[in-house]
This record gives structure tokens, C-alpha cells and sequence, in this order.
């Protein structure tokens, strides 16, 4: 085999594919004979398939691999049925592709798909240089056509091609696919750019074999459409025919598969006008003259002939109506594994033949379609024309009639509706039938959509909702991999007052997606910030997000951020209900992240100042207080709080007739808790008091203080009797707790007093104790207790006049007041000789 010229000059490049595809195997050969491009993908090539490759492109048509002879024209299966042509002839062709223009604008990469007559189409993936807009790139290398003999064969098919890239450009719609760049031309290729293309419906509904996935061929082959899919696919293709039909007022002229394009967002879009006709703006119902498919001509400059309808066939003239009968055909197709009812290989007598026994086949298919889809396609296929429904009619069934879909209808067209539409779609729309949408779509169709909108200011608030309820759906992978990157922008972003108020409101949503690392970085800063507004909406926003996302506040931006800014909201929005209650609802929450100190200092104060009138604060005060009583230590509600104010301020609150019965329920239930708390607390603390007062030496030790002296506990410890003051007699007797009285009953014997008088054994007792009532002993003078000279009778022998010390006052204190043992009258008392002493004569 000869080496073309053009890849003799270039053998590095063959050298460095054959070194990158070695590790591979496979072998893949195009049909001897065909026409048609050969498609590529990426496999791995071994160095032996690589030869036959190169053999089977540039032996004569009339030689086959083996070297026999292969009649031209004789029928060959399908492109779907057979094994995809090895892209790396493709590859080593790249430079010819290079050369084309379009190379200046638009970096390309690997090759995803094929598409149009005979798939000469190489569909590519690929972005423009200047601003990374994704796109795919459709080229066709016109080699595919040096099959032909005849030169002007091949400028026909190349003419067709460029033409249909220019029609497109012409007809913009929705439905029809949309071209980026126009076609560009080079010696060796025509290329143009659309919107980015995942396969065309041929690429999906072939069947894959397993050589064809184990060498990488098959596009999209593994890809599966859902039910909803479908149904809104065919509607879409259904209204591209209405528009070309009453709009363009064109005729298709070939309705398949391979000029059926399937959208990255999974959207249907109509291509492939190559054979399109001009009709009559009158009703289009008259019929026009169309070229049948003959066998003479090369069937890529033919429409397919598995798909087209049977009057272009026995009378070479077509209607509107043609197109819905190819559109029956391509809907047969979808719910037929890919299989069309007429499998004519090229043949037009195949055709012919096939179509006799067309309605046998469809009775078998007819199963497999939706029954509400069922009577329309045997009406589509009928042989009489004027049988079948118009685009128009078509769009009108009631398989059609779906939320879901009439919901992914209005994302097509979104850019076409105002602001006003925009939002009571994404408000109350999208929100309600996003449940009924598969969760493939939500991130093939519904978020790229969304991803767009959310730039507009006008509409933002709006978009955010659909975008929250789907993050609130999804798992965090999902979220991370998928929404993260493109809503990330959206925290720091100015937003309007409307949006950063659902974006507050829903804040935990996002918390609960985002990676730990991002918290603290990326998502609470908005809280904080937002705290700071002085816009009463966003302000009320805040603080009921505290609430939902406590769980992240950490405790210094507790202390030093919310609690203080909040507290400053409230006290400028007093009178506002709604402050008051989401305030109290943020400090319920925050209130184990706060200090002690600001507890006691800040928070029981901003309490107090509450005004609780509505039964909804009331609770929200409530719950406040019983988080309180779970720790009262740590919280600083001390049984003293409780009982001086926090009680007299909710006992009231009891009678208020606005309380429903779980409020008042929950009032009382903390009011008795707070009760329990002081009765426990009080029970414990008189019972320790007892048990030191019952204790054996408390009860051995006399309970006046004046009594305690080196000689009476000297008397006690040894077990003596009991010591009793000898000779007492009350010399003023207090009746009241009057000062006055005291002072009237003592002054009569406050002058009687002095040195040589009996006085002069005066006993002075004052209170010196803390705490201590303020008594008549500490206002006026002291009472006095005077002592008797000693007694021969006494059995006191010890006790000797002036040795008794001056004592402190019995009562010093409530704690320390005790059961006298002495006979001693209260509060003032004279200690005399007995009159028996007195009488006594003396011994001379």
C-alpha cells in the first residue's frame, strides 16, 4: 500500500499516534461501496487495526478488503446496524481540518457525535477562545465525498451541506437548533458552530453492540431517555414543524432521526434543512412538486428513505402533511428501541414493499406507545393525507397536556418573557410541578436555566426559590460538584432587599449542603453582615435565621456579633412585634453560647424590659426562662432572681385570657418548676440548719452568750449541776419594742448609779452583732444587771462579787438564738442579796 503524498510529509504526527494508540486493540472496517462519511470517536487503535484502517479508506471502491470485487450501488445495512468507521484517520487528518477558519475563534476538541445525510456531519465538542462559551463544533471533511466520481456529484452534496447551515441561521426559533458561528469553508472542510449538541436521536436510539463499547463507538448509545423525556421531545420537534410549516412556511422534507438534535439541557431541537422546500403562504395545504429517492443519485444528497412518506414515493409530490407522517415514523422509532417500521436499506422496491404491510407492523408497535399517544400516531401514519393531524393539532393532545412539561416549555423560552412573567413563574410555578420533574432534568434542563436568571437583579429573588428547593433535594455531592461552583458567587454579590431576604430565610438550607471548611468562610459572613442593615425586612430576616443556624455559631461570634447586634435591633424596634418574638427566639437558641456575665448583666435585663402582652412572646419569654432552669448554675437564675423577679413578673401573665391552653400549660409548668426550685432549695438549706443545732454539742452549750464563761464551761464539761445566778430579781421589765419605753423605764435608775453604790457592780451587755434588729439595746443605754455581794448561803462558794466579766447580750443573732438552761428574766435583770443576808446578825 502507498502512503498518500500528504502523510509522507508528516510523519511525526503518524508516528506519535501510533505510539499513544498502541496499547489498544480493535479493528473496525467501512462498508466497500458506501457513499456515506465515515464517523468517528476516540478508541484505542492497535497498530494492525491502524493498517486495515488505512487500507480500507484508500483502496478502490471496487475492491473490498480482501481484494474482491464489490458491485457499486448494491444495497448495504444500515449505518445504525454496523460498526462505526476508526476516527483515527480522522485524527491523523487533522491537519487538514486546521486550516479551516473557524480553528481561529473556537478551540475543538474530541469528537461526540455524528449527524445529518448519511452522518457526514462530525460533531465535536468545544468553546470560543474569547470568553470560554461552550459550543459544538459540526465538520465536515469533503473527502467523504471524493467517493463519488463525478466532480459535480461532489459539489453537490458539499452545496447541500452549506446551504443547510444557512437556513438554519435564517429560521431562529426555540425549536430549531441554533447556529453560533456561520459555516466556514476551506479546501478540506466545511465547519460551523451551534449550540452545544450532545448527539443527535440517531446516536441515541441505535443499538450499541458490544464491540462498538468496548472500542469506544456508539455515541450516546448509552444514553437513556425518561418517559417525560420523551413525551416533551416530541412536542418540541411537533411545534419546530408548526413554526417551519405556518411561520417559515417551508417543507421539511426529512423528519429522522439523524436531523434531530438532542441538547446538553436535553432539549430536542430540529435540524437538517438540506431538502427543505418553499410553499405557498395561502393554507399550505396544496401540493408541490418533490424528488423521489433514486438509487441513482448518492444517498448523502438524499433525504432518508426509512422515514420518508409514501406519496413522495408513488407520486413525487408532497405536502405539509408529508412532514407528520415521517414525524409518525420518528415517534414508532423512539418507542421502538430505535428500530424503524421501514428498514428499506437504500432499496426503493425494499420501501415499497414494506410499506404494504405497514399497518401490520404498527399494530405490533402500538403496544409499546402511550395509550394517549396511540390514536394520533395511527392517524400520523395514515396513507391518505388529508388523514393526518397538522403540526398544529398535533400540540393540542391530551398526551401533551402535562405541568411538567408546560413548565420545561417556558425554561425554553424564558428569554423571550418580561420580568413580570419571569418572576410569577419562578414564584409560584416552577416550584409547585418541580416535585413531578424527574431529578436528571433538574440538572440537565432546570439548572442551567436557572444558572442564567440568577445574574438578573430583577429577578433574582424570585429564581432563588426553585434553586433552594432543589438544594434542599439533592445530596451534598450533588450540591458540591453541580450548584456550588455557579451559586457560590451569589453570597457576596449585592443583592436586592427582596433576595437577601429569602436567601436569610433559607440560609440553613445551604449550611446543611455546604463542605465544613466553607461555613464559617463563605456562608455565615452573610448572616453577619446582614445583621448590620438597617432595613426593617432584613433586620426581622436575621434574626429569625439565627434560630435555624445556631448550630454554626460559634461562641465568640455568639457573644461579640449576634447577640449584640440583635440586642440593638430590638431596642430600636421595640414596638414591633415581630422583632420582640424573633429576638427572643435567637437568644433561646444562642443562650448556651453566651457568658455567665452577660447573662446576669445583659440578657436577664433585655428580659425584664420585655413587654409581655402578646401570647406568642409570652411563650417565646417563657421557653427563654425554662432553658434557664436546665443548668441554673451556668445560667446565673439563682432561687433569689426567681422569687424577687422573675416570678412577680410572670405570675400575672396567668390571667392573661389570650393565652391559648398549651401556652398557659407551658406558663404554669415553668412557674412550678421555678417554685420546686426555691422550695427544694430552702428545704435543704433550714434542714442543714437543724442538723447543726440538733448536733450533741450544740445542745450541751448554753444558748446566751453572757453565760458562756471560763467557769460555767468549765462547770458544763465537767458534768456539774447547772450553774444558776443567785439572788436575780427584774428590775424593769420591757413590754414593747419602743425605744421610748425603755428610755422612760431606765432613767429612774441611771442616776442611782455610781462609784460607792450598789451600782458599781454593773454588768453592761451590748450588741455588737452584724445583722443584728435594730434594737432598743443599740439606741439607748444598755441593760443593766446588777449582782448581789456574796452569799454564805449560795452554793456559788466561788463566785465572788466584781469577778463576773461584762458579757455581750444573749440575743446576738436570729441563727444563734437558743433554749435558755438559766432562770434568768428577760430583757433586764438585778441580782441582789437575799433579804435573809441582810437581817443576819453579825458574829462579835
Amino acid at each position: 500500500m502507498q502512503i498518500p503524498p500528504e502523510w509522507a510529509e508528516e510523519p511525526a504526527p503518524l508516528l506519535a499516534m501510533l505510539s499513544r494508540r498502541s496499547s489498544g486493540g480493535g479493528e473496525v472496517a467501512a462498508s466497500p461501496g458506501d457513499d456515506r462519511c465515515l464517523s468517528s470517536s476516540e478508541p484505542a487503535l492497535s497498530l494492525q487495526g491502524f493498517t486495515m484502517s488505512l487500507a480500507d479508506h484508500f483502496l478502490p471502491r471496487s475492491l473490498g478488503r480482501g481484494g474482491g470485487p464489490v458491485a457499486h450501488g448494491v444495497a448495504v445495512a444500515r449505518d445504525t446496524a454496523r460498526p462505526m468507521p476508526n476516527p483515527a484517520m480522522f485524527k491523523l487528518g487533522s491537519s487538514r481540518t486546521d486550516g479551516n477558519p473557524i480553528h481561529n475563534m473556537y478551540e475543538m476538541g474530541k469528537q461526540v457525535a455524528t449527524a445529518g445525510p448519511e452522518m457526514v456531519w462530525r460533531i465535536h465538542e468545544g468553546h470560543r477562545k474569547t470568553d470560554g462559551k461552550e459550543v459544538s463544533i459540526f465538520v465536515f471533511e469533503k473527502k467523504c465525498a471524493e467517493k463519488l466520481h463525478k466532480p459535480k456529484r461532489r459539489e453537490t452534496v458539499t452545496e447541500l451541506l452549506r446551504a443547510s447551515v444557512k437556513q438554519l441561521e435564517r429560521y431562529r426559533h426555540p425549536r430549531i437548533l441554533q447556529v453560533m458561528h456561520p459555516v466556514e469553508e476551506c479546501p478540506e472542510t466545511l465547519a460551523f458552530a451551534s449550540e452545544p449538541v450532545l448527539a443527535c436521536l440517531a446516536n441515541v436510539l441505535s443499538p450499541a453492540s458490544e464491540g462498538d463499547r468496548s472500542n469506544g463507538h456508539g455515541f450516546a448509545k448509552d444514553y437513556s431517555f425518561l418517559d417525560i423525556e420523551l413525551k416533551y421531545g416530541i412536542l418540541q420537534i411537533t411545534e419546530a414543524l408548526s413554526f417551519l410549516h405556518y411561520s417559515a412556511h417551508i417543507l421539511h422534507s426529512n423528519v429522522c432521526p439523524s436531523s434531530i438534535f438532542v441538547t446538553k439541557r436535553g432539549t430536542w431541537k430540529l435540524g437538517g434543512l438540506e431538502f427543505s422546500e418553499k410553499i405557498g403562504e395561502q393554507d399550505g395545504t396544496e401540493s408541490i412538486h418533490c424528488q423521489a429517492w433514486s438509487s441513482r443519485i448518492p444517498k448523502m444528497a438524499q433525504p432518508d428513505l426509512d422515514f420518508i412518506a409514501p406519496e413522495i414515493q408513488t407520486t413525487s409530490q408532497c405536502t405539509l402533511l408529508s412532514d407528520l407522517f415521517s414525524l409518525g415514523m420518528v415517534i414508532c422509532a423512539v418507542f421502538n428501541n430505535g428500530k424503524s417500521l421501514i428498514e428499506a436499506n437504500h432499496s426503493n422496491t425494499t420501501y415499497m414493499k414494506q410499506f404494504e404491510v405497514l399497518s401490520d407492523q404498527l399494530k405490533n408497535t402500538l403496544m409499546k406507545i402511550p395509550v394517549a399517544l396511540q390514536e394520533a400516531v395511527v392517524r400520523l401514519l395514515n396513507r391518505d393525507p388529508r388523514q393526518r393531524p397538522t403540526a398544529q393539532l398535533l400540540s393540542l393532545i391530551k398526551y401533551f397536556s402535562d405541568p411538567a412539561v408546560h413548565a420545561l416549555q417556558f425554561l425554553d423560552v424564558i428569554n423571550m418573557k418580561d420580568p413580570s412573567q419571569k418572576t410569577n413563574f419562578f414564584r409560584n410555578t416552577l416550584p409547585e410541578v418541580l416535585p413531578y420533574i424527574p431529578r436528571k432534568l433538574w440538572f440537565q434542563h432546570v439548572w442551567p436555566c436557572l444558572r442564567e436568571e440568577m445574574l438578573a437583579q430583577e429577578v433574582l429573588a424570585a429564581v432563588l426559590q426553585p434553586i433552594l428547593y432543589i438544594i434542599s433535594e439533592i445530596s451534598q455531592e450533588e450540591y458540591e460538584t453541580i450548584i456550588l461552583p455557579r451559586f457560590r458567587c451569589i453570597f457576596c454579590w449585592p443583592k436586592s432587599i427582596q433576595a437577601s431576604v429569602t436567601l436569610l430565610e433559607n440560609l440553613h438550607i445551604i449550611l446543611e449542603k455546604t463542605p465544613k471548611d466553607e461555613i464559617q468562610s463563605d456562608v455565615m459572613p452573610i448572616l453577619y453582615s446582614a445583621l448590620e442593615s438597617n432595613t426593617a425586612q432584613i433586620q426581622r430576616a436575621c434574626l429569625l435565621a439565627v434560630p435555624n443556624v445556631a448550630e454554626y455559631i460559634d461562641e465568640e461570634a455568639a457573644r461579640k456579633l449576634v447577640f449584640p447586634r440583635a440586642r440593638a435591633i430590638y431596642e430600636k424596634n421595640s414596638i414591633d412585634l415581630l422583632v420582640t418574638l424573633y429576638m427572643l427566639l435567637a437568644l433561646e437558641r444562642i443562650l448556651d453560647k453566651l457568658e455567665r456575665r452577660i447573662i446576669l448583666d445583659e440578657l436577664l435585663p433585655l428580659l425584664w424590659d420585655v413587654r409581655l402582652q402578646d401570647p406568642d412572646i409570652i411563650q417565646a419569654a417563657v421557653n427563654v426562662y425554662r432553658v434557664m432552669l436546665t443548668d441554673n448554675k451556668k445560667y446565673g437564675l439563682s432561687v433569689n432572681l426567681m422569687a424577687t423577679r422573675v416570678m412577680p413578673s410572670l405570675l400575672p401573665l396567668t390571667m392573661n385570657a389570650a393565652l391559648h391552653l398549651d401556652q398557659f400549660t407551658s406558663l404554669v409548668e415553668v412557674l412550678q418548676e421555678m417554685l420546686d426550685t426555691i422550695d427544694k432549695n430552702q428545704r435543704n438549706k433550714l434542714k442543714l440548719d437543724d442538723l447543726v443545732l440538733n448536733s450533741p454539742d450544740h445542745r450541751r452549750l448554753p444558748a446566751l452568750r453572757h453565760h458562756i464563761s471560763s467557769d460555767n464551761m468549765a462547770a458544763v464539761t465537767s458534768g456539774a449541776p447547772t450553774f444558776h445566778i443567785p439572788n436575780l430579781r427584774v428590775e424593769c421589765r420591757r413590754k414593747t419594742n419602743s425605744a421610748e419605753d425603755f428610755s422612760r423605764k431606765s432613767s429612774g435608775s441611771a442616776g442611782s448609779s455610781g462609784p460607792s453604790s450598789p451600782d458599781s457592780n454593773l454588768l453592761r451587755v451590748h450588741s455588737a452583732m452584724i445583722g443584728r434588729r435594730l434594737s432598743d439595746n443599740e439606741l439607748l443605754n444598755p441593760p443593766k444587771i446588777r449582782v448581789g455581794s456574796y452569799s454564805c448561803g449560795s452554793s456559788t462558794s466561788d463566785l465572788r462579787v466584781g469577778q463576773l466579766p461584762i458579757r455581750r447580750h444573749s440575743s446576738t443573732c436570729p441563727s444563734e438564738r437558743r433554749a435558755s438552761v438559766f432562770s434568768l428574766s428577760p430583757p433586764m435583770v438585778q441580782l441582789e442579796r437575799s433579804a435573809a443576808c441582810r437581817s443576819r446578825p453579825s458574829r462579835n
